[in-house]
């Protein structure tokens, strides 16, 4: 065989080894929070946040507070995990219903890199468990009205 094909196929061949181990370390993996207390390398993970454990340090930036399983059936006695988060607290912390948590852990406590609060649906109507007619909140955003 020439020796030009051979050269051409191993670089082939390096290109996609390198590309799928380059995928395959920046693809972010949602884990359980038992799972998460343990990762070494940067995960994503759910959980509701235990508002009696809430501690934020305006000077530092610091927020700490502890997350268990949004699907515990006893939250009372549902596993907690601490979580420290630096930078700006998200406006709708308060009414969050649950959060998803990008980072790693760290001496036993997860450190948030990024954080989306997930809060009560805007569109479900008040007092009910349904949800509003978009076109009903469109107006009302827009000030019509509905």
């Amino acid at each position: 065989m020439n020796a030009k094909y051979i050269i051409g196929g191993l670089v082939i061949v390096l290109f996609v080894v390198w590309g799928g181990y380059s995928f395959m370390q920046t693809t972010i993996q949602y884990v359980p929070i038992d799972q998460a207390r343990t990762a070494e390398r940067t995960v994503q993970v759910m959980g509701k946040i235990d508002f009696d454990m809430v501690k934020f340090n305006p000077e530092e930036q610091r927020l700490e507070f502890a997350i268990y399983d949004a699907e515990a059936t006893d939250e009372a006695t549902a596993e907690r995990m601490p979580v420290v988060y630096h930078g700006v607290v998200p406006g709708n912390f308060e009414q969050a219903t649950s959060v998803v948590l990008k980072g790693k852990s760290s001496n036993g406590v997860f450190v948030a890199d990024q954080m989306l609060v997930k809060c009560p649906s805007k569109y479900q109507g008040k007092g009910t468990e349904e949800y509003e007619d978009i076109k009903k909140h469109q107006d009302y955003e827009s000030g019509s009205g509905a």
